[in-house]
């Protein structure tokens, strides 16, 4: 059950991320918008914390996402390091629809991972 909820965060952070770039025409207008920036991070920030907890086994199953990139993204995002630009735009416009796209694959492979257990 734990990691059918950790999925669905990083799906809905993919979707409020989604949302929230949608009108953004480029990298330069991305970046201009405090506010969607200050948004976006924070939705970064939890989906490499919710990776980062991640059980050990479903890890090693999602063995192709960029580990390394999240947790560098994390670290900045946490430490508030700047300039952290092309990380965090790197993060939205490919880790994450990479990563997504791997956990959906997983799911319809090994979709007992993803069950509700009571």
């Amino acid at each position: 059950m734990l990691p059918r909820m950790q999925c669905e965060i990083v799906r809905e952070c993919a979707l409020a991320i989604d949302a929230l770039a949608a009108e953004v025409r480029d990298e330069a207008e991305f970046f201009a918008s405090t506010n969607t920036l200050m948004y976006v991070e924070a939705y970064l920030l939890t989906v490499a914390q919710t990776l980062e907890h991640l059980a050990p086994v479903l890890h090693s199953r999602l063995a192709w996402i960029d580990w390394h990139g999240w947790q560098t993204l994390q670290v900045l995002l946490e430490e508030d390091v700047q300039p952290r630009r092309e990380e965090v735009w790197y993060g939205m416009r490919s880790l994450l629809p990479a990563t997504l796209h791997l956990i959906e694959q997983l799911r319809r492979i090994e979709p007992v991972w993803f069950e509700i257990a009571y």
